[in-house]
């Protein structure tokens, strides 16, 4: 079978990797771009967040190529992605696309649920191709994120402005092709080691975290390259959604009744009463933690309409206050400009340094007491 999924960052990597362990051809869509949105943005209702009508985009063009099968994530709760697979299925059919849509559900407490989902892909070559898969596919998701780490971390520090990204851009496509085990650790050391050496050490950048939803904060289509923009600006970034850490909470522990986000909820008592869907209590937890390591400031990135994120973005304002730390919220769509996007970060950053020049210079005024 010819199998795709939609993109979200680097996530296709490791997947790309599961599916051909199990015996089928991998069908990964072209990046990300305007042609995508247009097509997604056609065919998708109006009112709709733009995650889903990117991956209406991403499904159109796997199916130029050939695809066969869609792997789609499920979901529960206030956020609508859990409505999007059958809304997605009936937009495909409606357009003559023959496809078929694996829907993976969360497990909500029984793994086995999830891997009888997945019986359909691993059927041809059994169980065993599916663990083999999932070591590969995991430890290249770990080896994904550790690279993206090592580039956050030296972007601001860089000798020479684009070469963190050149080299990031080919340690992620040989990493693409290692595939052996012992390959990819081989591949992850020595492009860290690569990346590591482009830094100037003795700078020290503002640091701003980032976060709000999912997709919004992975996929640097959509946020503009959020990342990379804050690093060309001087800037460390910290981002708080990580897919190795996602995994492990939301699909292993959480399967065996391990993990059930009580640590999120206790953290926002005062500001939020529980579970608001999506990553919306997330992004309020994280930026309390954030204040409380005395980061510099944080953006919260969401897509327009997305009801989880705008109950936190209604809260971050009173979390900005109570701990005099800078908080900005973009929202983004199908209209979203280059141009106001890049001055807004320009701005904030300016607004961060000016903080910062203001605390230096109290300090220096009470040691002269």
């Amino acid at each position: 079978m010819k199998v795709t999924v939609p993109h979200m960052g680097n996530l296709y990597i490791a997947i790309e990797a599961l599916i051909y362990e199990m015996g089928h051809d991998p069908i990964i869509p072209p990046p990300c771009s305007k042609k995508t949105l247009d097509l997604g943005t056609k065919y998708s209702p109006e009112s709709v967040c733009l995650p889903m009508k990117l991956n209406i985009g991403n499904f159109l063009e796997a199916v130029e190529l050939g695809a066969e099968v869609i792997i789609m994530a499920g979901g529960n709760g206030p956020c609508r992605l859990g409505y999007y697979a059958p809304v997605q299925m009936a937009i495909l059919e409606e357009l003559g696309q023959s496809v078929e849509m694996i829907v993976l559900e969360p497990p909500k407490g029984n793994l086995r649920h999830l891997i009888s989902q997945l019986s359909r892909l691993f059927a041809k070559k059994g169980f065993r191709s599916f663990i083999k898969g999932c070591q590969i596919a995991w430890e290249k998701l770990k080896a994904v994120e550790e690279l993206e780490r090592a580039a956050f971390w030296v972007r601001p520090r860089e000798k020479r402005k684009g070469e963190v990204g050149r080299q990031l851009h080919l340690a992620l496509n040989n990493l693409r092709t290692a595939a052996l085990l012992k390959d990819i650790k081989r591949v992850k050391n020595e492009q860290i080691a690569e990346i590591l050496s482009l830094a100037e050490l003795n700078i020290e950048p503002l640091k701003i975290g980032i976060v709000g939803e999912i997709y919004t904060v992975l996929e640097p289509f959509v946020n503009l390259k959020l990342e990379e923009r804050l690093g060309n600006l001087g800037v460390e970034v910290e981002r708080t959604i990580w897919l190795e850490d996602w995994v492990k909470k939301h699909l292993f522990l959480a399967s065996l009744n391990l993990y059930n986000g009580s640590d999120l909820v206790k953290k926002t008592e005062g500001y939020l009463r529980g579970f608001v869907g999506g990553h919306g209590l997330e992004s309020v937890a994280v930026t309390i933690m954030f204040a409380e390591k005395n980061i510099d400031g944080v953006i919260h990135i969401l897509p327009f309409t997305c009801m989880p994120e705008i109950v936190a973005q209604s809260v971050l304002p009173n979390v900005s206050r109570d701990y005099d730390l800078p908080v900005m919220s973009l929202v983004v769509d199908e209209h979203t400009g280059e141009a106001g996007f890049q001055t807004r970060l320009e701005a904030f950053v300016d607004l961060l340094e000016r903080k910062q020049r203001e605390k230096t210079n109290e300090k220096k005024s009470v040691s002269w007491c």
